[in-house]
């Protein structure tokens, strides 16, 4: 009996205990409680583009992504691995390939792009589709079909595709100059082949030079670096994908990131579409961007120059040279002249101008509004090409250059005597094909084909546009080592 009552005793005071240690808990917890939520109400906190949050000015990408996603297509490209017995015709023209032999597998790459028109036109990066012999485009909806290339630049990291199908989704054009630091964008692709991807993110700069791409070698023009920065996720596979604003306009392809990784770290760029806009419409009226040039050297302003010239501010660009003939000086700008605004665009470094000028053609006619000393002056002026007039250059097409997947033209009478030879056709550009297959590489110039001479793109018809069978081409490389290739038709 003593024991039971013992036992309830000990009930008795650990129930107090509790309840007490309960009590004390509240009013130690009830202060802490009133304190937080005085200093942060839940009233003021505000979610914007989140499912349920109540706000007026809330960002929502539904309707951008669902705008988006169906135009953006999954491009596969397979490419050649060159053939060791392509570079001695003689071998497999008499010996033949033993069936002993095993081709190699050819390697494979992948990348995204943007379909432009309803009948098929689609923007994408050079790189994702330089070199490839078989380029393979994936429709979000599964089906997929061949693809030919209509143009590439490399100088703005572009190509336009086509492919045979009509009544396609396709996304609209923004107005990249419109674009607006900290504004909401979404990058749209297929990263790692994981395809119908959408990230978000904000306009974190503009204007940024990578230096990622290399001058032209063969005509020496330097590429447009000018592209728009994001946070939005892009990795390996967004290349040539959509950037796109929250009504789903399309501002941007997707080209680059900078990463020591390989892998998205948080920097992400793409290329304007004011520059998309202007080269795919060149590549498919003419085959080839129409460069439209100023004729001056400018360079950034810096301190030093605003100190000893009284200037307020370090905005816009300084012409550190006049080109004798060129648009500039036939306009009446001067060295020593300020550029800040082309066509009524505001332009403060280098990388702008040379943005707003690479969406003209030679002979467009434009204003250039500087400053020379206190004077701000505007000057109509008539932009040119490269070689100093207004003409545009419109690429050839045929049949035969179309299989044979290159473009053409003359060397210089330099560069014929350099390698001590009367003839031939320089072979500007490889887009995958016969040549590329064969072993053949840019630069080389072609002397003779089935030992004929060849000096014009009529001579390389003539002589192979109704042949069957095997051709044999020989030429030189700009560092003069002969070569001879064969291959079937």
């Amino acid at each position: 009996m003593n024991n039971i009552k013992k036992i309830a005793a000990l009930f008795l005071v650990a129930g107090i205990g509790g309840f007490t240690a309960i009590g004390i808990d509240r009013l130690i917890e009830k202060p802490a409680q009133q304190v937080v939520f005085k200093q942060t109400p839940a009233k003021d906190v505000k979610l914007t583009g989140m499912a349920g949050a109540a706000a007026e000015n809330s960002v929502n990408f539904v309707n951008a992504a669902d705008m988006t996603v169906h135009a953006v297509v999954h491009i596969k490209t397979t490419f050649a691995i060159e053939n060791q017995y392509n570079r001695d015709p003689f071998y497999s023209l008499f010996f033949g390939l033993g069936q002993q032999i095993q081709r190699p597998m050819q390697p494979m790459s992948a990348g995204s792009g943007v379909i432009v028109t309803s009948d098929g036109y689609i923007v994408t990066n050079n790189h994702v589709v330089e070199n490839a012999d078989k380029i393979e485009v994936v429709l979000n909806d599964k089906r997929s079909f061949p693809a030919t290339v209509i143009g590439r630049d490399p100088n703005t990291d572009l190509a336009l595709l086509k492919i045979k199908e009509k009544d396609l989704p396709y996304v609209t054009y923004g107005n990249s100059d419109d674009l607006k630091v900290g504004e909401w964008v979404l990058a749209v692709g297929n990263p790692f082949n994981l395809t119908s991807t959408v990230t978000a993110g904000i306009v974190s700069a503009k204007g940024r030079n990578l230096n990622v791409l290399s001058a032209d070698p063969q005509t020496g023009i330097y590429p447009i670096e000018s592209y728009i920065q994001t946070d939005a996720a892009i990795n390996p596979g967004n290349s040539g994908g959509a950037l796109v604003n929250t009504a789903g306009q399309l501002i941007g392809i997707n080209a680059a990131i900078k990463s020591n990784t390989g892998s998205y770290t948080g920097y992400s760029f793409a290329i304007p579409v004011n520059i998309v806009k202007k080269v795919t419409a060149d590549l498919l009226e003419y085959g080839e961007v129409q460069r439209a040039f100023i004729g001056v050297s400018i360079g950034d302003l810096d301190s030093k120059f605003a100190q000893d010239n009284n200037l307020k501010n370090l905005n816009g660009v300084l012409v550190k040279g006049i080109t004798s003939g060129g648009a500039g000086e036939e306009a009446g700008i001067q060295e020593g002249d300020i550029i800040t605004k082309i066509a009524d665009v505001d332009v403060n470094n280098m990388v702008e101008l040379q943005e707003q000028i690479g969406k003209f053609r030679p002979g467009d006619k434009i204003t250039v509004t500087l400053k020379r000393k206190s004077e701000e002056k505007v000057l109509p002026i008539t932009l040119k090409n490269h070689n100093g007039n207004t003409a545009v250059v419109k690429k050839e097409k045929s049949e035969v250059i179309n299989s044979l997947g290159a473009s053409f033209e003359q060397p210089s009478n330099d560069e014929m005597k350099r390698l001590n030879i009367k003839n031939g056709l320089k072979i500007v550009r490889l887009n995958g094909g016969k040549l590329r297959a064969a072993g053949i590489r840019e630069g080389f110039i072609i002397t003779r084909i089935d030992k004929k001479e060849v000096s014009t793109l009529d001579d390389l018809k003539n002589t192979i546009g109704n042949k069957d069978g095997g051709v044999l081409i020989e030429g030189t490389y700009p560092n003069g080592v002969r070569a001879y290739y064969g291959f079937g038709l």
